[in-house]
């Protein structure tokens, strides 16, 4: 049996440059599933992503999603496309086993905890307030540095990785510290600064861009301190809970979420297209 994937739409080329379309993933041209393939934009363009990838009940299990996705990676080439990308949700077992046996590479995963009804208590010692104008300066080139040099590590381009970096800061923070949506704080224990976080309000929720454990006082559980701190704020705000994103491999932050109760929702992965 061969299966193809007969698309179902035209090219669609959006003004921003990306490509995306919809296809049937066929069986002797027997329809059992559909595909949707697209590309990043603008810079990004030679990234593809699969946003979707579905096979029908009574033809799981032989296969043709493996094909499917394989026949998806050939139309990203013909695209032009270096990368391709994919998220999986936590609980898809089946479709978690695909990609890895796929060689697609765990990237980061998303995670997310719901708050309770009161707010957490930050140690003794400890307490969070607003970022001052100098310090978000002083903040801001570092850590855009930071993200462009994390880029670069991840195989990216350096021109390309700093202007993302810059792309990234502008769009997310246009009006600095009075940025809407933003909640830059400084924490402190016993008066002197030891980390920062980056809360920002997405889809109703809290989520932490950045949280930041200065390097000199690191060790002392001022990170657990950082995330208490997020959870009061989002408690404040009226958030139903908090989400975040963690790289794969950075194990103690892993190990530090998951001790505060926050459960993985989706899985990010990605492939290098040769």
């Amino acid at each position: 049996m061969t299966t193809t994937l007969r698309p179902t739409e035209p090219l669609q080329r959006d003004g921003d440059g990306s490509l995306s379309r919809h296809y049937t993933v066929c069986v002797n041209s027997r329809p059992v599933g559909a595909i949707h393939l697209a590309t990043r934009s603008g810079p990004e363009s030679s990234v593809a992503r699969i946003r979707e990838l579905r096979i029908e009940e009574p033809d799981r299990g032989r296969g043709r999603g493996t094909v499917a996705a394989l026949a998806a990676e050939e139309v990203a080439r013909g695209w032009g496309c270096r990368r391709i990308e994919v998220s999986v949700p936590a609980d898809a077992a089946t479709a978690l086993r695909l990609v890895t046996a796929l060689g697609y590479v765990l990237r980061n995963r998303a995670m997310e905890k719901r708050l309770g009804d009161t707010a957490p208590e930050l140690p003794a010692g400890s307490r969070g307030r607003p970022m001052t104008e100098a310090e978000f300066e002083a903040w801001s080139v570092r850590a855009e540095e930071e993200h462009t040099r994390s880029r670069i590590t991840r195989g990216v381009p350096e021109a390309e990785a700093r202007a993302k970096s810059e792309r990234d800061h502008a769009t997310l923070l246009p009006d600095g510290l009075g940025s809407e949506g933003v909640d830059l704080s400084v924490l402190e224990h016993e008066g002197t600064p030891v980390g920062m976080l980056w809360l920002a309000s997405r889809d109703g929720w809290a989520f932490v861009d950045r949280v930041e454990a200065d390097e000199r006082h690191r060790g002392r559980g001022h990170g657990r301190s950082l995330m208490l701190l997020a959870e009061a704020r989002a408690f404040a705000a009226g958030h139903p809970g908090v989400r975040l994103n963690v790289s794969a491999g950075n194990t103690p932050a892993e190990r530090l979420y998951e001790s505060l109760g926050y459960e993985t929702t989706t899985y990010h992965f990605y492939k290098d297209l040769l």
